[in-house]
């Protein structure tokens, strides 16, 4: 049997009203949008946690000639040399 417990959560006024916006946009109550963002927040999947951009991906024979990963400004030179 699952219980409900009525809590008291101190939130943002800001992020309130933009969760009360969302909700009223959506149709639907505050307490099943909150609901919603955290059980996609403790889930394992990656829907529930923000997704950077793909990386890209290169096929090759690793580092080129005269590439030092290890030295930042020598990197920046080269990028920069070659744009």
């Amino acid at each position: 049997m699952l219980l409900c417990m009525r809590t008291t959560v101190d939130i943002n006024d800001e992020l309130l009203c933009a969760v009360k916006s969302h909700a009223a946009r959506s149709r639907r109550t505050l307490r099943a949008v909150i609901e919603q963002a955290l059980r996609e927040f403790l889930s394992d999947s990656p829907r529930g946690r923000a997704a950077g951009p793909p990386i890209p991906v290169f096929r090759g024979e690793g580092v080129q000639p005269g590439v030092d990963l290890t030295d930042n400004a020598a990197l920046e030179d080269l990028m920069n040399a070659e744009s």
